[in-house]
């Protein structure tokens, strides 16, 4: 797994903050310390260094045959991504000498730079770091096997068959806290979803590292059976990439959040589900003030990363399990479930409106024009809000209540929150310039 893209325009680890710096910097030197320890204890001759060489190669092959699919996941992916070459890397940690399992991994590893992520722009940074995790987490899944004698072994003993088990848990526990202790420091407040992994992506990586277990045992029995793992693990890959275009065709490409048409159907489900619950939901529409001034100063460049930035705190800004989404343009929209009926829905609605206007006020973007690095300060929102079912019982008819007061707001004049009903709220005061 790896950790979320950074910020437009940042390509160093410097430009991360010093809690990153000193994470990442310290697991990579931890990472050598351990590959050292592991050269340095290697066996008088080497080891099996024809078993590492053709577990490297397997790895090279399989990267060949996979590149274009995995610059596709790779270049779409927004937050987490597991990358399938731990088929490889986990055999080896079965199989070999710390040592030469280190060397497996990073010859894994600077063939996947080479073809997959340096093409698709990930910053050299990253890869380094991900690298380093993968290399003590198959230090660990050695070191539990270690513990039951070794592969090859009798496969039907049960010690080796738990202890190729624990392997693989602690596999995928030493590779997760490592990436979610970076994810934790790359903003104030990190969803768990983003700290652990969606549940989908973890299932894959655990039949990833099962796949690898039984390339080991192949290995250790019967070598030439190791080539039967090709071809599943590549369907494997043509799978999560139909996955992953099915989530792309309901994201919006510049900010990230869903478009309009996966916002409505998602939209849709939860009003349904408020009517049978007998709860209400809420509506808000938000629209950038005098965002044509940032594209005419700045360019268009500047004004996506001005929409990357603002729909970021509006997800950050909400629970996880409200909708936003991109309506087009600089308009953006938030679906609340769970909301109390009436007048409390009402001030609830205004709340969330309220903190979220604020967000945007307070937010500072950094963009790259021709002039170098510029800092976009002042932006505004002008918000309008609606409920179900005070303000209309579908979707549609709180959406239009909803626009409604948002030029209520626009022409009151802007960066200011108006609600359907506004009775039913204290009036916010117009803030001071």
């Amino acid at each position: 797994m790896d950790d979320p893209s950074p910020a437009p325009g940042i390509r160093s680890l410097w430009a991360l903050g010093p809690g990153l710096v000193v994470v990442a910097l310290s697991v990579e030197l931890v990472a050598v310390v351990v590959v050292a320890a592991g050269v340095l204890a290697l066996p008088p001759g080497g080891g099996p260094v024809l078993l590492a060489l053709g577990l490297a190669a397997m790895g090279v092959v399989h990267t060949e045959l996979a590149t274009g699919i995995e610059r596709i996941r790779r270049r779409g992916s927004a937050n987490s991504y597991f990358d399938l070459s731990s088929v490889w890397t986990f055999a080896a940690a079965l199989l070999l000498p710390p040592g030469l399992a280190a060397a497996v991994v990073v010859v894994v590893y600077a063939h996947l730079w080479h073809r997959v992520w340096a093409p698709a722009g990930i910053p050299l940074y990253r890869h380094l770091y991900t690298t380093a995790t993968v290399l003590l987490a198959a230090r660990a899944a050695h070191d539990v096997v270690s513990w039951a004698g070794g592969l090859p072994a009798d496969p039907a003993r049960p010690d080796v068959v738990v202890a190729v088990g624990l392997a693989v848990s602690s596999y995928v526990v030493v590779n997760t806290v490592l990436i979610g202790a970076a994810i934790a420091l790359t903003g104030p407040r990190v969803a768990p979803r983003d700290l652990l992994g969606r549940w989908d992506d973890n299932a894959l990586e655990v039949a990833t590292l099962c796949m690898g277990a039984l390339a080991a045992v192949a290995l250790a029995s019967t070598p030439g059976l190791v080539v039967l793992v090709l071809p599943p693990i590549l369907v494997l890959h043509r799978a999560v990439l139909v996955r992953q275009l099915e989530q792309d065709a309901s994201t919006d490409a510049k900010t990230g959040l869903l478009n309009v048409t996966a916002w409505r159907a998602e939209a849709l489900r939860a009003v349904r589900r408020a009517h049978r619950a007998g709860c209400g939901a809420g509506v808000l529409i938000l629209d950038l003030d005098h965002f044509k001034v940032v594209n005419d100063t700045h360019g268009h460049l500047a004004g996506d990363d001005v929409l990357s930035a603002v729909a970021a705190e509006l997800r950050a800004g909400v629970r996880e399990h409200d909708l936003v989404g991109r309506f087009g343009g600089e308009e953006f929209v938030v679906l609340l479930p769970d909301l109390p009926r009436g007048g409390a829905g009402h001030v609830e609605l205004w709340r969330v409106a309220e903190r979220l206007r604020h967000r945007v006020a307070r937010l500072d973007v950094g963009v790259a024009t021709a002039g170098g690095v510029q800092t976009v300060t002042g932006l505004s929102v002008s918000v309008g809000g609606a409920t179900v079912p005070t303000d209309g019982t579908t979707l549609d008819q709180v959406l239009r209540a909803a626009d409604d007061s948002l030029y209520a707001a626009k022409g009151a004049g802007r960066n200011l929150v108006r609600i359907a009903t506004d009775g039913h709220v204290p009036a916010p005061r117009r803030p001071t310039a």
